[in-house]
């Protein structure tokens, strides 16, 4: 038997698998593609994460594409964000190449052009279905993670929380939290002592810096009803494959905060409303996080935690998480402990940290007889990766060199009309896209506010009122004693027993003559 049967046969029995799977591409020997060898992953274990890393224009877009693609067609629903704008394609079939045609006679897979069902979302002013959700539904902990605050300002905003909630007022959006901030150490003030003790200005004052920071970045379009319901990510069409939820977020790149406060907010969703799936023939939803990075350089300690933590547990609920980015090196260690399926194309070595970053990233692959992985990671061409994943029982398979299959669909944006056709025979958007902005804490907050002022004014009225009265009463005592006052001199005289003997004296004289 030849190297290159005894290679067939090494590749065929290690992806050999009893449930369903997809089919990436061709493993490659010597920089030679060997037909039939096809490199498979267990939808079985397609909930324990991944990974698609490569410099840039390696192809790993083109690899999600696939991935996502052929999960849709397994009729598992995808959530991907697009920050480049390049994969609303998915919603065409490809107009096909010869290229293309030759690539897959080498694979030994037939290419059959063909598009998905799509849906586009959308965090900003962007056309398409609105993506929000409630400050209530974020609650205190995650809320604080997300502005970063200390541990006493996190304090605060758990009494704010709870007094929200003791007194019926909806959170709904930025302006209610900030108007409720206000208040605490304002109007509201001796009623917050009372309950929970003394709030300091200076920590309230620097929580609504944090908004106001995160305001800037767009978070008051995302903040708000109607919030979106993740069970919409988990729609099938009338043929049986999952819908493709695209994110766009051409826009927001420069917004780094935004994109974590979304990601980590719809993971925290998932997690919660999701049902406990265990072991299962296939995940219920994969979630592709392009540019990855985005959401690791700006994050602090306690978010990452955050994120690591929710990796480690939202498998369980059968979704999975796949990071894109151009470097391993990009996401954190202890995510990346966590990531079964790793997808790497080309690294580029120019300085001396990119070649260190190589050989750290070499480190992650099983061990293989056939490759010198530190090599081929930078020999590896367009549209060729490293592919190693976890076989049904949940072992590494083998690393294989491969040839990437094509995308069925276009490798290309839609137009401007396609798009908005896309969006006319969407079901979604005339659920999520109308805004609504009922009674909650800052409407409320400003009536009782008005009330109290009301009550202070009628108060003040009252008192004002009642000191009139009663210097008006003075006034006519002391009037009443001046007149008593002044007739007592004469009426002493009149009564007096020397003025009544002379008067009487007078009249006996009279009388006489």
């Amino acid at each position: 038997m030849t190297t290159k049967d005894t290679f067939l046969k090494y590749i065929n029995d290690s992806n050999q698998t009893k449930g369903d799977f997809i089919t990436v591409g061709a493993a490659m020997l010597d920089g030679e593609t060997i037909t039939n060898a096809h490199v498979k992953i267990p939808l079985k274990t397609m909930n324990r994460h991944g990974l698609i890393a490569g410099a840039t224009g390696t192809g790993k877009t083109k690899s999600l594409q696939v991935v996502a693609e052929n999960l849709s067609d397994k009729g598992v629903p995808v959530l991907l964000m697009d920050i480049k704008g390049d994969l609303s394609g998915l919603a065409k079939p490809s107009p096909g190449h010869p290229k293309i045609t030759e690539r897959h006679e080498k694979i030994g897979l037939p290419f059959e052009p063909k598009g998905f069902p799509v849906e586009v979302l959308t965090l900003s002013e962007q056309d398409g279905i609105r993506l929000r959700a409630t400050v209530s539904e974020f609650g205190p902990v995650l809320l604080s993670r997300i502005l970063d605050l200390s541990e006493t300002q996190s304090g605060i905003v758990s009494v704010i929380f709870q007094y929200c909630d003791n007194n019926k007022l909806p959170l709904l959006d930025l302006k209610d939290f900030k108007k409720i901030l206000q208040y605490a150490t304002q109007e509201g003030k001796e009623e917050f002592n009372e309950a929970y003790g003394r709030i300091s200005t200076s920590s309230t004052g620097a929580i609504l810096r944090k908004i106001v920071e995160l305001e800037q970045q767009g978070a008051d379009l995302f903040f708000g009803e109607t919030s979106f319901d993740t069970q919409d990510l988990l729609r099938i069409d009338e043929n049986g494959r999952g819908f493709i939820n695209i994110i766009r977020l051409t826009d927001i790149q420069d917004r780094p905060q935004l994109f974590s406060t979304f990601m980590l907010s719809m993971l925290a969703e998932i997690y919660s409303t999701f049902p406990e799936q265990g072991d299962s023939d296939q995940p219920e939803l994969i979630i592709f996080i392009d540019e990855a990075h985005l959401i690791f350089d700006e994050a602090s300690k306690a978010l990452l935690n955050q994120i690591e933590s929710i990796v480690k547990l939202i498998r369980s609920k059968g979704v999975g998480l796949y990071f894109v980015t151009q470097n391993p090196t990009d996401v954190p260690e202890g995510v990346l402990s966590q990531l079964g399926l790793k997808i790497q194309h080309a690294l580029r070595a120019f300085t001396a940290k990119d070649r260190k970053a190589i050989k750290l990233t070499a480190q992650n692959y099983p061990d293989s007889d056939y490759y010198d992985t530190e090599d081929i990671l930078t020999s590896l061409g367009i549209g060729e990766a490293l592919v190693s994943a976890l076989d049904e029982k949940g072992r590494p398979t083998p690393l294989a060199a491969t040839m990437m299959r094509a995308p069925m669909s276009r490798m290309d944006v839609l137009t401007e009309n396609e798009l908005s056709a896309l969006y006319e025979n969407s079901k979604l958007v005339k659920k999520y896209n109308e805004t609504i902005d009922r009674e909650s804490a800052y409407e409320l907050l400003n009536i009782k506010i008005k009330q109290a002022e009301a009550e202070e004014l009628k108060e003040k009225a009252r008192q004002g009122q009642e000191k009139l009265e009663k210097a008006a009463s003075k006034k006519r005592e002391r009037s009443t004693k001046s007149r008593s006052s002044a007739m007592n001199p004469i009426v002493k005289v009149l009564t007096s027993a020397t003025f009544i003997r002379s008067v009487f004296g007078i009249l006996t004289k009279v009388m006489k003559k």
